[in-house]
C-alpha cells in the first residue's frame, strides 16, 4: 500500500546528526554528507538509448562505461535453465553490476484475448527473473483509451493488474507503474486516463497488492506539473525504478512531445536537482535510467551511446549536488 505521510527531512537530519555526534564517531561535515548520499544505481536500459546487443555484451558494455546496474531481459533468461540463470547472475556480480528492472511481457491494455495469452506465459518469465536474482519490474500506463471511459478503464486495469501482481509477488518481484503526464498524449484520444501521481496512487490502492508501486519518470513528473514535494509523499518501498530525462527548450510544457526528449541535464528545463534530491530524501535505492527517445543518440554506435548516456546521468547527479 502507498504511504501518503510526508517525510520530515529536517527531523531525519537532526536525528542522524545527533546520533553521529553522540557516538563521537564522525565530524559534523561527514554526518551531513552521509544524509545526502545516494543509494540508487546508475542503470543501463539499452533499448531506451538505442543500444542493440546480446545480453552478455550489454553486461560488458555496462562494466566498461561505469554503469552500476542493467535492465534484465526476461526473454533471454527464460530461454535458459535454472543453472544457466544462476551463472548469468554470478557473471553480473563479477562485473560489479546488479539488476535493474525488467519490462512486462503481458499486454493488459487491449483485448482480453491478448491479456490471457500473456498471462499464460507470465509464470515462466517471472520464474526466470527470480532464478537470476531479479527483484524489480515495471511498465507504463496508457493515458487514454479509444472507447472505454475512465471508470470502465480503471476497473479493467484493477482486475488485470491484480492478477499480474499476484504472479510477480509469488516470485518475489516488486512491480512499478509509470503514469504518462504528457498533455499532447493524454488529450489525443476520446477518453483521457491516468496521467498524474495522485491518480496512480488511487489505482495502486485499489489493486491492493503489496508489491505494486511506481515507475517515476522526471519527464512525466515535469509534464504533470508536479514538484519535489509530490515525490516526498512516497517512500522507498513505493518506488520501484526511476527514469530521468530533460526537455527541449522554448516549448511550453503543455506542448511538449513525448518522443522528443533530451538526455538528463542537457537543457535544464526539467528540475533534475529537485527530482534527484527528493529521491535521496525518501531513501530510494533502485535503478535510475535514461529514456530520452532521442534521435541523435539512437544513431550512435553502442559504445558512444553508452558513454553519452552514463556521462549525462553522472552530470545530472553532479547538478543535484549528490
Amino acid at each position: 500500500m502507498i504511504l501518503l505521510m510526508k517525510i520530515d527531512r529536517r527531523t531525519v537530519m537532526k536525528k542522524t546528526l545527533a546520533t553521529g555526534l553522540a557516538a563521537g564517531a564522525l565530524p559534523i561535515s561527514e554526518v551531513l554528507a552521509q544524509t545526502r548520499k545516494r543509494k540508487f544505481t546508475i542503470d543501463l536500459t539499452p533499448g531506451a538509448v538505442g543500444i542493440s546487443a546480446d545480453p552478455r555484451e550489454i553486461m560488458a558494455l555496462a562494466q566498461t562505461h561505469g554503469f552500476e546496474s542493467i535492465q534484465p531481459n526476461s526473454g533471454f533468461l527464460s530461454a535458459l535453465d535454472a543453472a544457466e540463470r544462476k551463472e548469468v547472475a554470478a557473471e553480473l556480480t563479477e562485473k560489479n553490476l546488479t539488476w535493474g528492472a525488467a519490462g512486462l511481457t503481458v499486454d493488459f491494455r487491449e483485448t482480453d484475448e491478448k491479456f490471457q495469452e500473456g498471462m499464460a506465459e507470465l509464470p515462466k518469465h517471472a520464474a526466470a527473473l527470480r532464478d537470476a536474482g531479479v527483484t524489480r519490474a515495471g511498465t507504463w500506463l496508457k493515458p487514454f483509451h479509444g472507447s472505454l471511459h475512465y471508470l470502465a478503464n480503471f476497473r479493467q486495469h484493477v482486475t488485470r493488474l491484480r492478477e499480474i501482481m499476484k504472479i510477480y509477488n509469488d516470485h518475489g518481484i516488486r512491480f512499478g507503474l509509470e503514469y504518462v503526464g504528457t498533455k499532447t498524449l493524454w488529450t489525443s484520444k476520446l477518453h483521457p486516463f491516468i496521467h498524474t501521481m495522485v491518480e496512480t496512487k488511487e489505482l495502486i490502492a485499489e489493486v491492493d497488492q503489496p508489491n505494486l508501486g511506481f515507475v517515476l519518470d522526471s519527464w512525466h513528473w515535469y509534464t504533470a506539473g508536479e514538484s519535489p514535494d509530490h515525490i516526498r509523499t512516497l517512500t522507498n518501498a513505493d518506488i520501484v525504478v526511476c527514469d530521468i530525462n530533460d526537455a527541449p527548450k522554448e516549448i511550453p510544457v503543455d506542448e511538449q512531445r513525448d518522443n522528443q526528449r533530451e538526455l538528463p541535464a542537457a537543457t535544464g528545463v526539467i528540475d533534475i536537482k529537485g527530482f534527484l534530491n527528493a529521491l535521496v530524501d525518501v531513501g530510494f535505492d533502485g535503478p535510475v535510467r535514461a529514456e530520452p527517445f532521442n534521435k541523435p543518440l539512437n544513431q550512435l554506435d553502442n559504445d558512444p551511446a553508452a558513454e553519452a548516456t552514463v556521462t549525462a546521468i553522472r552530470k545530472a547527479i553532479t547538478v543535484a549536488g549528490l
